[in-house]
């Protein structure tokens, strides 16, 4: 058999040698004649996977290492018999470690009471789940916006987005782009925000109208955003107004990226019964990178900001960034995977 696999998917080099022809090139470069004889294709965001890389070739199993599937026409996918298996949930906690590093740094450096807050959760999935454990561990309140989630668990308490917009002190984006959310933070959404309210999105940039956000901001508290529209190619007068920016690196843990790199492997192993691959984990000796607990209890505000701040410094990500916004691309590929921290 024949792998083509993006060679900037960490961890990989090597598993597959003894089982398979593996080819390792630059995603954005993945070419159909790399295809015309594989069996499968891993990839991350890089490589759009659609007819016109894929027709008359013999791929039949795209596995990416990420959780995002935008680069790929699944529906073409699904009627040409290729099977797509992503990485569900393997950047949650790094978001999770980005949002509280945003929240509480911003908060710090404007002097911004964080006691009693609550936080409107947009989209309850892997990391928007992670998010609400978390704030709940430190004390927030919490308000839940996901109708899907809502419509097959009517037990629970979930609120319609007014009640989420009007009530939260913090806003935090956690929802896949489709044809119902895209462009949903609009200038309705945002005033409907609370006068001062944080907003944070590390989702996707297509869910925000950024002009409508440009003049919303005089209204809003702190806004974080490692997400935009037409990345590489940001909104510059925008990244000027906001208080921190970064290049879509906010689940690049080591521990994600490990994650991540697992699913991909595991769904190509199982599709083409490599048993030996069931339950590949890439480990590493970079001890000091290891998952770490931190104990918030009777901790105050500003004890907890230093905490996250020296687990995640995320002002140097975002000051690395505002240095030379053109290397986008270049930032996120040559990114170094930080360690995830929970409380």
């Amino acid at each position: 058999m024949k792998i083509v696999i993006d060679k900037a998917i960490p961890f990989v080099e090597g598993v597959f040698e003894p089982w398979a022809e593996v080819v390792y090139k630059d995603g954005p470069e993945i070419s159909r004649a790399d295809l015309m004889d594989a069996d499968a294709l891993m990839i991350r965001t890089r490589t759009r996977c659609d007819a016109a890389l894929l027709r008359g070739t013999s791929v039949k199993l795209i596995a990416t290492a990420t959780v995002s599937m935008d680069n790929i026409d699944q529906a073409w996918c699904k009627e040409h018999g290729i099977f797509v298996q992503n990485a569900s949930g393997c950047n949650a906690g790094g978001v999770t470690n980005y949002v509280f590093s945003a929240l509480y740094g911003t908060a710090s450096r404007k002097s911004i009471s964080l006691a009693g807050a609550t936080m409107g959760i947009i989209g309850l999935g892997s990391a928007g789940t992670r998010v609400e454990v978390m704030a709940l561990a430190l004390g927030f309140k919490t308000l839940r916006y996901d109708p899907w989630r809502a419509e097959k668990e009517w037990h629970t308490e979930f609120h319609d987005l007014d009640t989420v917009l009007n009530g939260s002190d913090i806003i935090t984006m956690h929802i896949p782009v489709n044809d119902s959310t895209r462009g949903m933070a609009n200038a309705d959404f945002f005033d409907k925000m609370k006068p001062g309210a944080f907003f944070i999105n590390t989702a996707q940039g297509e869910l925000v109208v950024e002009e409508d956000l440009i003049q919303a901001i005089p209204k809003l508290g702190p806004v974080a955003l490692d997400t935009w529209c037409h990345e590489p190619d940001i909104n510059r007068r925008l990244m000027d107004l906001v208080d921190i920016a970064t290049p879509h690196i906010a689940g690049y843990t080591l521990q994600g990226k490990q994650t991540g790199t697992s699913l991909a492997i595991r769904a190509v192993a199982r599709f083409f019964g490599l048993s030996e691959l069931y339950e590949f984990f890439p480990t590493t000796e970079i001890l000091e990178y290891q998952a770490v607990h931190v104990d918030a209890h009777e901790k105050t505000q500003g004890q907890i900001a230093s905490i996250i701040q020296y687990n995640y410094p995320i002002f140097t990500d975002d000051f690395m960034f505002r240095m030379s916004p053109e290397r986008f691309s270049e930032l996120r590929a040559n990114y170094r995977y930080r360690r995830e921290f929970y409380f």
